[in-house]
């Protein structure tokens, strides 16, 4: 690996901005290779030196990519003027690494999202091409017909004409006001589920994504609650990405 600014470095693993680091090494906070160093611009090899940050080793990792039980009511956005971003539920170091959230869910929308800083990833995995299947448990109202789950695998046709790609239903419960149940698509048009069940007479009124492709969302995580993705999920990105 090409050789790297230490105050570069420190910044780009989420140590904080480049002005912050370099007080950090300036103040002799930092060591490489058990020396202590004062000069930021001192060359590193990110994958081989030692380095720690008052007496904590660092990790490096060229991308970051966590996990997050997205609360409804939170914007899929990096910032907004008025209201709240699921970057802001972000605290150090990953608040200074850049994420981003891949793709979106709406803002009434909880459940599974992946943040990064991997550019390459997100266009991969968002590709119309790519056809990655979302996994979503959804909660209507209405009179659904008890052949809903067979209109969702032919396609529904939405407002404005367009007809859906096939999508699996999966109901859990179908009673004569409403139906909850698991949808799993390969597309993500605007609102496009709550337009699809708006086709079949109905309104969504709770939504949660729990898959991402293979990726599972971590019950254990509490809303606004984040993780880093294990090993086979970080796995499942790089058969992803080999795939563009």
């Amino acid at each position: 690996m090409p050789l790297t600014r230490l105050d570069k470095l420190l910044a780009d693993m989420g140590e904080g901005t480049r002005s912050e680091v370099k007080k950090l090494i300036k103040n002799g906070r930092v060591k490489v290779d058990g020396k202590t160093t004062s000069d930021g611009a001192f060359k590193v090899d990110a994958e081989t030196s030692a380095i720690s940050v008052d007496g904590r080793e660092l990790s490096y990792s060229r991308f970051t990519y966590l996990m997050l039980n997205k609360p409804s009511g939170v914007i899929s956005a990096t910032e907004d003027n008025s209201q709240k971003v699921v970057t802001d539920l972000l605290e150090p170091p990953y608040s200074k690494m850049g994420l981003f959230p891949v793709g979106r869910l709406d803002k009434d929308t909880a459940g599974l999202l992946i943040l990064t800083n991997d550019g390459d990833f997100a266009h991969s995995s968002l590709s119309p091409k790519r056809h990655v299947p979302k996994t979503y448990y959804v909660e209507a109202k209405g009179h659904f017909s008890s052949d809903i789950a067979i209109h969702f695998n032919e396609g529904i046709v939405i407002d404005g004409g367009y007809k859906c790609k096939s999508a699996f239903l999966d109901t859990i419960r179908l009673e004569a006001d409403g139906i909850a149940a698991k949808l799993t698509i390969t597309e993500g048009k605007f609102h496009q589920i709550k337009r699809m069940f708006k086709a079949e007479g109905g309104e969504v009124t709770f939504l949660k994504r729990i898959a991402f492709g293979e990726i599972k969302l971590d019950e254990s995580l509490a809303e606004g609650e984040i993780r880093l993705l294990t090993d086979d999920e970080l796995k499942y990105i790089s058969e992803l990405k080999e795939k563009r």
